[in-house]
């Protein structure tokens, strides 16, 4: 068994800013974009996943997008209740936004079994329906996003942001990659990578940083 090597002694209210610290170390002379920053450091401080500095793509000007469409109380869309969980709503609730799954509504899941579909794809549907063109976190269901280029094809919806981070195999890429081709503000983790907690970081990140 290998030997512990010393502790540092952190009081609990420095241990974030201490890893926000070891991140900007890490990183070393990577020049990362300046507005861009505090969604990737975020990010990686809640992966410890520096890949993701690689991995983010972000659409012309997203940032102030996402900024303005917060600042508007556009609301935020989740494909699971976790990613939900991890928004700070408290902040959010201060421009007049509130943060929204319909993955375990009983209406969503008799949409789904009816039309043989995902509850994702269903819950897409019913964003559509309520007219709740805002910020859509992807975080788990690839499908949530090739629904949602579905519905911006027909024109029934119009995000102010797609968040698309699901994490998987099974045409996660694809679906990632999908949404790069739309005329969307877009942030994306390309490739398998990804998660409910990455969907969540971004969030924070961006309404943080206004």
């Amino acid at each position: 068994m290998a030997e512990l090597t010393e502790l540092e002694q952190v009081l609990p209210q420095e241990i974030e800013k201490r890893s926000f610290e070891i991140i900007t170390q890490e990183l070393g002379d990577r020049v990362l974009d300046e507005k861009q920053a505090p969604v990737i450091k975020r990010v990686i401080h809640t992966t410890a996943d520096f890949d993701y500095a690689d991995n983010l793509v972000f659409s012309p000007n997203v940032m102030e997008l996402a900024w303005q469409a917060i600042r508007e109380g556009a609301p935020i869309i989740t494909d699971t209740n976790m990613g939900k969980s991890g928004i700070n709503k408290k902040r959010l609730a201060n421009y007049g936004s509130e943060v929204y799954c319909f993955m375990a509504d009983e209406d969503v899941a008799e949409e789904a079994r009816k039309h043989g579909t995902t509850r994702a794809c269903a819950s897409m549907d019913k964003a559509a329906r309520l007219g709740l063109n805002g910020i859509f976190a992807i975080g788990n269901a690839p499908t949530a996003l090739v629904r949602l280029h579905e519905l911006m094809q027909e024109g029934a919806i119009k995000p102010r942001l797609i968040i698309g981070v699901p994490v998987g195999f099974v045409n996660v890429v694809q679906a990632k990659e999908l949404i790069l081709t739309d005329d969307v503000p877009y942030i994306v983790a390309r490739g398998r990578k990804g998660g409910s907690n990455v969907a969540a970081a971004i969030c924070n990140a961006l309404v943080n940083s206004i």
